[in-house]
């Protein structure tokens, strides 16, 4: 049986290595907010090309702290994918603010920027992107329009931890990155965590402050905060496995070449593009018998995903909060497989994949 991800096999390199770790972090008996949670957000700044980390319990709260920080009056719009997670909307309700769904690219399945303009009205505040499976959104248009309605950036990076466009890495485009560390991410942790990467000094004070139930000072809350702090033992080990993130990288890009070159039939495979490094935490394909073909890989040993089967206008949670047909996005998540590529797979078990669908 070849996993769609086996987080034992992913993690086995790494092993020794957080075992020491987590032997220091015993013996420091420091457990929140210390010297590790520090190095993590120093070294993943530099990662991203940004001034600022800060580390908070995951991805969802990454992104909603960041929506809080700006203040916007209750009800303002937030222009989202109608195809994202379900996390990316949430973060908007859980702020006060209503989502306005924007189909995406049916070609790179992240937002269409040339659609943005027409769901923009008086009270837009942001544009809350999404690098989805890898691959970091048309920025240079999308700021564009975020200039001319003076709109604010907040970039979700939850699958994209290293991607670029035309050069520049995500995370590092709008006024926040919101990052998760779940552990099937490229850059995973052994539990939850995540993270927010800024430019400006006062919006990584914001955050800083939202994320420590809005302290500064112990004991002196100044803001309506948040407990939503990275804690140590999860930023020790990302440290460790941040120093293997490009190599990780580019073994999912060798595995992805290998579905690109070599995988035939009539699948729809991700764009390529020069403008485009992607890190392909996802490789998708898209099939009209997409659930046929799934048995069919599951009855030959093959496990697969679906991200996602369900759009969020069509979840039970978003009726009467959502509106509106998107029928790009619903083909997407009709049509969509994701298929084994983790940094835990080998080269032969890409071919043994592409042998068997090949065959369908």
């Amino acid at each position: 049986m070849i996993e769609y991800e086996n987080l034992n096999q992913t993690n086995k390199i790494f092993c020794d290595d957080y075992k020491k770790s987590f032997e220091d972090f015993l013996d420091r008996g420091w457990y929140i907010l210390g010297k590790k949670v520090e190095e993590f957000e120093k070294n993943y700044a530099e990662f991203c090309g940004t001034n600022f980390c800060v580390g908070v319990a995951n991805g969802l709260d990454a992104l909603t702290l960041s929506l809080s920080s700006f203040n916007f009056e209750k009800g303002a719009e937030v222009i989202v994918p109608s195809n994202t997670y379900i996390a990316t909307i949430l973060s908007i309700l859980h702020s006060g603010l209503r989502p306005i769904l924007v189909e995406p690219d049916i070609n790179t399945y992240n937002i269409d920027p040339e659609k943005i303009e027409a769901s923009i009205t008086s009270k837009t505040k942001a544009i809350l992107v999404v690098h989805l499976y890898g691959k970091v959104c048309a920025m240079d248009r999308i700021k564009e329009i975020a200039v001319k309605y003076n709109l604010r950036i907040i970039e979700d990076c939850a699958q994209a931890h290293g991607a670029k466009f035309k050069g520049q890495i995500s995370g590092s485009f709008g006024e926040f990155g919101a990052h998760s560390f779940y552990p099937t991410k490229n850059l995973g942790a052994l539990g939850d965590g995540g993270a927010i990467t800024c430019n400006d000094p006062i919006l990584m004070d914001k955050v800083k402050t939202l994320r420590n139930y809005g302290s500064k000072i112990k004991y002196y809350n100044e803001v309506i905060g948040y407990n939503s702090r990275l804690d140590e033992v999860q930023a020790a080990f990302l440290s460790i496995k941040l120093k293997s993130l490009n190599s990780i990288t580019e073994h999912k890009r060798k595995l992805a070449g290998l579905y690109h070159e070599h995988l035939g039939g009539d699948y729809i495979k991700p764009e390529i593009h020069p403008d485009y490094h992607d890190v392909y935490h996802i490789y998708n394909i898209r099939h009209p018998k997409r659930d046929n073909l799934k048995e069919y890989l599951l009855n030959n040993g093959i496990k697969t995903e679906i991200h996602y089967p369900i759009p969020p206008h069509n979840q039970p949670a978003m009726q009467g909060l959502i509106e509106g047909r998107y029928p790009i996005s619903e083909e997407i998540h009709k049509t969509t497989l994701s298929l084994p590529i983790s940094f835990g797979h080998t080269e032969d078990d890409i071919h043994r994949v592409m042998e068997i669908m090949n065959n369908f």
